[in-house]
Parts: C-alpha cells; structure tokens; sequence
C-alpha cells in the first residue's frame, strides 16, 4: 500500500470543509432606507431602450422566493396549475386559490446612488406604485429622458418606515429634480457604470427546474402529508408548507368527483403535454 496516498486520504476526509464564499448583495441590490436619497438611473447596459426589467417571482410556495420560468420562455407549473383552476365553472376556492399562486410581479432598475458612487451601479427593485410613478416622469414632456449620460436628471426617493404606513413595511416615493446634470464629470466613470451593471436576467436567482417547482407545489398543496414526512422521519428539514400560515388543503380541487388522493389530484391538473419543456403554449 501507498501509505503517504492513503495518509493524504484521511487528511482530506478528516479535513473540515470550507464554507463556500457569501455573496454580498448589498454590493448587487440597493434598498432605500427611511429619510431621502438621491439617486441617477442609469441606461441599462442589456437593454439600450429600456432601462427596466419586468420579472415574476412566488412568495410562500418554499421558505425561498421562487423565479418564475415564465421570464426566461419556459413553462411554468404553478402557473399552468391556477390556470386550470380558473377553467370550467366558477367556483369560488379554486378561484381564491389560483389568485394566491399567482405570481408577483418585480420591477428591477440599475441605479447610481449619490454619495455612494464608489459602489457603481446597483439594482433597485419595487412594485408597481413606484414603477408607474418612474414611468410617468419620463413620458411628461417637462422631464423626459432622465437616465440620459449628459442631460439626465436625479431622483430623490423618500421612504417612510412602519410607523407612517401602518404596515410592517416601509413605502418609497419618488421626484425628479428640477435640474439636468450629467452623470458624472468623469467620463470614465460613465464608461463604468454603463458598461457594468448585473443583469437581472442571468444568474442572479436560482432557476428551479419545471420538476422541482411542480414538487414544492405539491408539498405546499398538502401540508399534512409533509406532516406525516416529518413524524415518520424527525431528521428531516420541516419544509415550508408545513408552516404555511394559511394551508391550500382545504381547497377543493376534485373536478371530477372521484376519490382521489391529493396527490392524484394535483396530477390529474397536467396532462401530459403540459409536463413537458417543449411546447409553445404558454400560460401568460
């Protein structure tokens, strides 16, 4: 025997592994805090006419927000799921339950924060109240093009925290400033920001196969059959349908009036050319 080999063998299982790298998203993501900032918008290096990017996410299916395939042209089964749901005759739980699976909608915007600069450029992410408040600027004739590198304009984003919205949320609004500047002075600076932006689109969010978001769908559908999981095997991680505040399981979802189990019923929602990743009807 080599025993050096097997020496070098034991180190390395014996070895503790080494935590892979945290990425920092505070250097990717930008938050508003409460009080006001200013920040410039920057032209989107992906997207020379657009600077923002529509993108649709589940909340509350798995303990982790969830892309949804839909944005990359790919099926999505928990979209395909509540659109089954609101097919045939109303029925007023499965059209409670498709509302909740729908997905939520996220606008992202690269952004410059001022006083902040050393950072570069950032993305900022909202709902609709502030995106429809963003695209009203820009098609007042009075403001225009405010991302522009020359004679763009910053925005001020005030932000209130819980105590003024009477949510556990704080609340961004926006206004432009009446003056146009420049982006910076610096036009290497603004060959910088322009040029390195991460992009939304790629690599930033896990992409579940359509396979794994049908399965965490399934486990969110019937709590209590995670339940049993659990019970049968205590060393298991407790998912999140176990915890789901308020379970889908009541919801009727037989359409046919068999007897059927859960899970039989949640399959009997996809035929089979909805489980595939190759078809073109898609449920937008």
């Amino acid at each position: 025997m080599d025993l050096n080999a097997l020496k070098q063998k034991l180190d390395t299982l014996q070895s503790k592994p080494q935590g892979g790298q945290k990425t920092d998203y505070t250097t990717i993501f930008w938050r508003p805090t409460v009080g006001k900032q200013q920040i410039r918008i920057v032209p989107s290096a992906f997207n020379s006419s657009n600077p923002f990017t529509e993108l649709k996410f589940y909340y509350g299916i798995t303990n982790k927000v969830m892309i949804s395939p839909i944005n990359f042209g790919d099926k999505d089964p928990i979209a395909l799921f509540a659109n089954k749901l609101r097919e045939g005759e109303y029925n007023k739980e499965n059209y409670v339950l498709a509302k909740k699976l729908d997905a939520k909608n996220r606008t992202f915007v690269p952004v410059v924060v001022r006083g902040e600069e050393d950072k570069g450029v950032r993305l900022w992410q909202f709902g609709k109240t502030v995106y429809e408040e963003l695209l009203a600027l820009a098609v007042d004739d009075e403001i225009g093009d405010y991302t522009d590198i020359v004679n763009g304009r910053d925005i001020t984003v005030e932000t209130v925290g819980p105590e003024s919205t009477g949510t556990p949320y704080n609340k961004s609004s926006v206004r432009v400033r009446l003056k146009t500047s420049p982006l910076s002075e610096d036009s290497s600076l603004v060959e910088k920001w322009t040029s390195e932006q991460p992009n939304p689109t790629d690599g930033l969010f896990k992409r579940y196969s359509f396979d794994e978001m049908k399965s965490a769908l399934e486990k969110w559908l019937s709590p209590e059959d995670n339940e049993e999981e659990i019970a049968e095997n205590p060393n298991s991680f407790p998912t999140p349908a176990a915890a789901s505040p308020t379970p889908a399981s009541n919801f009727s979802l037989d359409t046919t009036k068999a007897k059927q189990s859960k899970v039989d019923q949640f399959d009997s929602l996809f035929d089979s050319k909805d489980s595939t990743n190759n078809g073109d009807d898609l449920p937008f």
